[in-house]
């Protein structure tokens, strides 16, 4: 047997040495090393219960787990050499321990398989990410909030199609932050309870004749329940597609927000002043501050999107059991967390940043007849149907778009020309301040029922805190 296949750790049956083309092509360690702590974490878990399951001595597990964290510091510290020669993280290090400790370290793998060993490590990984997200998510909120808290008596306008519609509250406005951001938590946590599935135990696909005790290792690594089914366990990507559209539809909501921002800072807007730290300026146009950092995270969004289309397709094709096509699946999610978190780690201090212009939009506010909708509905308050209430203030704002004035300048002959009940508490209805102020539903941009909002989000996003700590 040819020595070189003999170092493989599947080497045995094979004669010939793996060609270096394919070693190059098949190794997965240039990214799969970033699995290391969760290997070794792993790897400690299975070990130790080993031992407890007699299949090791406790001094035999004792000293693979100071193999282990050895290895680990030397990876933390720069110090391992990596090579395409031993394919994965997995080999590296049992390779290592080996190299260590002989025999002993060549009973690490009893009753396992790289199958569910790396997807024990994947989840592991997931698991972390997702809580480091939900943490960064969580201090975006709080930092909407901060601002809304800031700017509670400021009244912006809101906009359809990207035309004036309605007054709100800003603080209204930035509430809407806080609410899709909180779904996107809602679904980590959903995603959460799904990664947190415990594959290892499962070996290559049939489970093992070995006497293990897979709730030992459960409990050990943490995870909230053991897969039932040997065969899917060392196979399931679900919850790494799951991650990743999570995260693409988390990413949407900050492009979302991006593009908002990008447009309220323009000066044809002018809501918005954005902080010079997080903004940069042109090689050519002394006098140019761009919102650079909105654009880039808008354009990750793209990123986050396309890597759910990749990992969809890597699926979509597989039989039953583990492929190693399922290598390919890292990549795409890796990429997605580190892109979610670099946009969190700008995102919050952007907002922090960030004030509202507040004599532009003072000088603005009355600019598109924003209060027509409350005037209809006054109307509709005096027994008018609401087709005729429409069509009434409709021919209103004709009139004051031919003076170039607002409705509130209209004199009331001109108003009772067109509505015969004109009167004083219809005027009242008049004005953004007081559109806003008449608002009465739950949900409104009505400056009580925002305050109950900023109340509740405060005590809510206090809760999530410490729970995080």
């Amino acid at each position: 047997m040819n020595q070189k296949s003999a170092e493989k750790a599947w080497g045995g049956v094979f004669r010939v040495p793996t060609d270096q083309r394919v070693e190059s092509f098949s190794e997965s360690i240039s990214f799969d090393q970033r699995l290391a702590n969760d290997d070794i974490d792993g790897s400690i878990a299975h070990s130790q219960m080993l031992a407890e399951c007699g299949l090791l001595t406790q001094s035999e597990a004792d000293a693979i787990r100071a193999g282990l964290e050895d290895i680990r510091n030397d990876i933390s510290e720069g110090t391992f050499h990596f090579t395409a020669s031993k394919e994965d993280i997995h080999l590296h290090i049992e390779s290592a321990l080996t190299e260590k400790l002989g025999d002993i370290g060549r009973k690490l793998h009893t009753a396992r398989s790289r199958n569910d060993q790396v997807a024990t490590d994947l989840r592991l990984f997931c698991r972390r990410a997702i809580d480091r997200i939900d943490a960064g998510l969580l201090e975006l909120q709080r930092a909407f909030l901060e601002m809304a808290d800031r700017e509670h008596d400021l009244i912006i306008p809101a906009y359809t199609h990207l035309r004036r519609a309605q007054p709100v509250l800003a603080s209204h406005q930035l509430l809407v932050w806080c609410e899709k951001f909180d779904r996107d938590r809602q679904r980590l946590t959903d995603c959460r309870q799904r990664t947190n599935v415990m594959p290892l135990g499962s070996a290559a696909l049939a489970g093992t004749s070995l006497p293990i005790d897979r709730s030992k290792t459960q409990e050990a690594l943490g995870f909230h329940t053991i897969a039932a089914n040997s065969l899917d366990a060392a196979s399931d990507r679900d919850f790494v597609c799951e991650l990743a559209f999570v995260l693409s539809l988390t990413a949407v909501h900050l492009s979302q927000w991006a593009e908002e921002w990008i447009i309220y800072s323009t000066d044809e807007f002018g809501f918005l002043k954005l902080p010079e730290a997080f903004c940069t300026g042109s090689s050519i146009m002394p006098q140019k501050i761009n919102p650079d950092v909105l654009e880039l995270v808008r354009g990750k969004s793209a990123r986050a999107i396309s890597n759910v289309q990749q990992i969809l397709v890597l699926l979509k094709g597989l039989p039953t059991a583990y492929n190693r096509d399922l290598q390919e699946d890292k990549e795409a999610v890796f990429d997605s967390i580190d892109t979610l978190e670099a946009m969190l780690g700008v995102a919050a201090p952007l907002v922090a940043g960030t004030e509202f212009d507040r004599k532009r939009i003072g000088e603005s506010i009355e600019k598109g007849h924003l209060d027509a909708t409350t005037l209809m509905e006054a109307l509709i308050v005096e027994g008018v149907p609401q087709r005729t209430a429409h069509e009434t203030v409709g021919k209103l704002v004709r009139l004051a778009l031919t003076k170039e004035c607002s409705l509130t300048e209209l004199s009331d002959d001109v108003c009772r020309a067109e509505y015969d009940g004109w009167n004083a508490s219809l005027r009242q209805a008049l004005g953004s301040p007081r559109a806003v102020e008449r608002m009465v539903s739950f949900g409104s941009t009505a400056p009580a029922c925002v305050a109950e909002q900023l109340a509740a989000w405060r005590q809510k996003l206090e809760t999530a805190a410490k729970e995080i700590r």
